[in-house]
């Protein structure tokens, strides 16, 4: 048995107004081949019955626990922070809640921690549309990259439902919960992340499937590149001739990966 194959892993998911999805997503996570793990779900005052539907699940499942804020956040940050403050493992992970895992994520990555010996690691993503049509192969043999800080600082690559990471880090790195970071401020997070702690680990193969929903934010092409500007012309020691260049390269490696790959 591996050394960290004791180890809990914290599962964080934000969730608002989610009933129609979140069910799916919270499978994911009880599917997984490796066990060892609690998730919680911080409800930033949902409107609609994804209190009811989490509570279902903690009924069932010890595992599963479900935290409900009595004040909407606007954005996943400060749930996420929330989340990982009271998490009691000492590896925290994060899903959204209406994105899917493959049942072997935590298994393949806690494995390739250990081997490693880093403490990030992240994998490949695919979109979809439909989780019906999602088929999960067993997967064998992931072959991984390094991901630099200055390669994050040239192309985001690292899907935030698809992390997992030691909990002092997120600690010392929590998310930026100023609004104007609403959709960047994971970005911002692994940007702060890498150069302090060095390399982190992908691994080459989706184990994240990131599902693609008409009108998500993330999907406003303008106001993405309008904030990832404001990340690097706000990070310490980037001049606005690099920020406009890293929202170039950014832009480039978004058309690439998300429109004509459709994944990350």
């Amino acid at each position: 048995m591996s050394e960290l194959a004791g180890e809990l892993v914290s599962v964080i998911m934000p969730s608002y107004n989610a009933e129609a999805l979140i069910a799916r997503s919270i499978q994911s996570v009880i599917d997984q081949a490796y066990d060892n793990w609690e998730l919680i779900v911080i409800d930033d005052c949902s409107k609609d019955s994804t209190r009811q539907v989490v509570q279902s699940f903690v009924e069932k499942d010890a595992r599963i626990k479900l935290i409900s804020l009595e004040r909407n956040n606007g954005a996943p940050a400060a749930p996420r922070n929330i989340g990982v403050r009271h998490a009691i493992g000492p590896w925290i992970a994060f899903l959204d809640a209406d994105d899917i895992w493959h049942p072997q994520k935590l298994k393949l990555q806690m494995e390739a921690l250990e081997k490693s010996g880093v403490d990030f690691c992240c994998t490949q993503m695919k979109d979809f549309i439909d989780d019906t049509l999602l088929s999960f192969p067993k997967v064998e043999n992931i072959g991984c990259e390094r991901i630099s800080f200055a390669k994050q600082q040239l192309k985001g690559r690292i899907p935030t439902s698809s992390v997992v990471l030691k909990k002092e880090i997120m600690l010392r790195f929590p998310f930026n919960e100023d609004i104007r970071y609403k959709a960047v401020e994971d970005y911002h997070c692994w940007l702060r992340v890498h150069e302090a702690i060095g390399d982190s680990i992908k691994l080459s193969y989706p184990l994240l499937n990131y599902r693609r929903i008409a009108g998500q934010i993330s999907g406003s092409k303008k106001y993405m590149l309008e904030r990832m500007y404001m990340v690097h012309k706000e990070y310490p020691g980037t001049s606005s001739a690099h920020a406009a260049l890293y929202t170039l390269t950014h832009a480039l490696g978004g058309f690439y990966y998300r429109i004509l790959r459709k994944g990350l």
